[in-house]
């Protein structure tokens, strides 16, 4: 597996307000055996994530998600089986999912077993956490050219910016206002028709309860810039062609497939093609009988437009159940390459300017201009 793909996904008429289009996903049949809830917490929504006995970073931390598999959720009494709802929520009045108080920093894992055939795990910070680890140790060669610091710590501390889906302008006007199809399962969102962020969940249900989420998901610094920065983008209103020639309801309902399916085929080949046609790095988080979470990342390649990082639960055939997509901009993208390249390079610095087609001086300016002095002697 190292490409994504949609399969049993159809993108619906995209719809737009002002720089945010949004396309909706859609499926014929829902993803059977997984049902997704999100866990609310109390606060500003600052936590502690908890990477091992002694890692840990402060984070932003809204919501967790749930992934549920026990065969309970959606089920009628009528059916057989009970009702159930993830730990944080609950059914009936009320206004929506109950807050659990937690104390005002909270600490987090990344990835939690529940009680039953249930896992809590953060959105976004699976993905987040495996490009802030990208060659976090740092040289694993003690070549001249690096620091005691970099030797002893690595990469520590390592931060990158990221921006609330409420400062992104436009976008909660758009979720609030834009029709949600039946069937919908996901949605595309563009800034400026650039691709800002993907996300999918398995159920109908699920994403009319998630839909409204997405205003506190994390987006990148060029996603807060193309919204803030960006003019109106155009829509594009459906036309028939040859309408003379449409006779009756059954020819005007052919002839509005047709231009659905014009619309999709466009969408995946013209406007989703860089999330689709690059080839990611998987790395496997946690097994859950026929459905694993991954996590990817992408080859941090320059000049080939834009970048994904972000997390995915497949079944056993490979289909996307659960998908949610962060936008790298392009200095995260310069840093991504430039990690790797010296990693391939062993480390070794004129390995990697060579790697890179440059002189050694050059490599040692680039990595001090992408926030990576710390890594290097001063006296280089």
């Amino acid at each position: 597996m190292n490409r994504l793909e949609l399969t049993g996904l159809t993108a619906g008429p995209a719809q737009v307000w002002g720089g945010v289009r949004l396309v909706p996903l859609l499926r014929a049949a829902p993803v059977e055996g997984l049902r997704l809830h999100r866990e609310v917490y109390e606060g500003l929504g600052a936590g502690i994530v908890e990477l091992g006995p002694r890692e840990r970073y402060l984070s932003y931390i809204p919501h967790g998600l749930v992934a549920d598999w026990s065969g309970e959720n959606g089920r009628s009494p009528e059916a057989g089986g009970r009702r159930s709802a993830a730990y944080g929520t609950q059914f009936g009045g009320g206004g929506g999912p109950r807050a659990i108080p937690l104390p005002p920093v909270p600490h987090h894992r990344m990835a939690k077993r529940r009680p039953g055939d249930r896992l809590r795990f953060l959105p976004l910070h699976l993905a987040l956490e495996g490009y802030l680890a990208l060659h976090f140790g740092g040289p694993s060669t003690a070549w001249e050219e690096w620091s005691r610091t970099a030797l002893r710590d690595g990469l520590s501390p390592r931060a990158e910016d990221a921006y609330l889906g409420r400062s992104v302008r436009g976008l909660g006007e758009a979720l609030r206002i834009f029709e949600i199809h039946p069937g919908q399962c996901g949605v595309m969102v563009y800034v400026s028709d650039a691709l800002a962020a993907a996300f999918v969940v398995p159920h109908p249900d699920d994403y009319r309860l998630l839909h409204a989420s997405l205003v506190e998901d994390l987006y990148g610094e060029l996603v807060h810039q193309y919204a803030l920065y960006g003019a109106p983008v155009a829509e594009a209103p459906v036309r028939i062609a040859d309408g003379e020639h449409v006779r009756d309801l059954g020819e005007l309902r052919a002839a509005a497939r047709a231009q659905e399916r014009a619309w999709a085929e466009a969408h995946d080949t013209v406007f989703a093609r860089e999330l689709l046609d690059t080839s990611y790095a998987f790395d496997q988080v946690y097994r859950m009988k026929c459905f694993t979470l991954w996590r990817f990342l992408p080859p941090f390649v320059r000049d080939s437009g834009g970048q994904h990082i972000g997390e995915t639960i497949t079944d056993h055939k490979g289909r996307v159940a659960y998908l949610k997509t962060f936008r790298l901009s392009d200095a995260q993208i310069r840093r991504g390459h430039l990690l790797r390249t010296v990693a391939g390079a062993g480390w070794e610095l004129d390995r990697a300017a060579a790697a890179l087609g440059s002189s050694r001086q050059e490599l040692v300016r680039r990595m001090r201009a992408a926030g990576f002095s710390a890594l290097l002697k001063s006296s280089l």
